[in-house]
């Protein structure tokens, strides 16, 4: 890979890194809630995340959001988010950053 193409992925997390669950005070990269980002070198990003709970109040703004802070960024093409639920998200998928910044660490 490329150092081109290597920027563009630390670009694209720390994008994601800028959207919040509103619920918890944590990104929803260090939540965990980002199981997958994909990008081709002809800038086509594919995101693959899921929710705290299939309930969650910000089922269908949180995926927009992640959408729209990617497709911001320069370079970018075009942005596919995917929801899934499988698995479903559970507190071992904080990162250690989120554990600590939630006392939990």
């Amino acid at each position: 890979m490329s150092n081109e193409f290597l920027s563009k992925e630390m670009d694209i997390v720390n994008a994601i890194k800028t959207v919040y669950d509103p619920e918890i005070p944590v990104n929803i990269y260090d939540l965990g809630l980002i199981y997958e980002v994909d990008v081709k070198e002809d800038g086509k990003v594919r995101i693959v995340m899921t929710l705290t709970s299939p309930n969650c109040p910000v089922a269908e703004s949180l995926p927009q959001e992640v959408h729209d802070v990617v497709a911001d960024l320069e370079g970018v093409t075009s942005v596919d988010v995917s929801m899934t639920f499988d698995p479903p998200w559970d507190r071992d998928m904080l990162s250690d950053e989120a554990l600590l910044e939630l006392g939990l660490l």
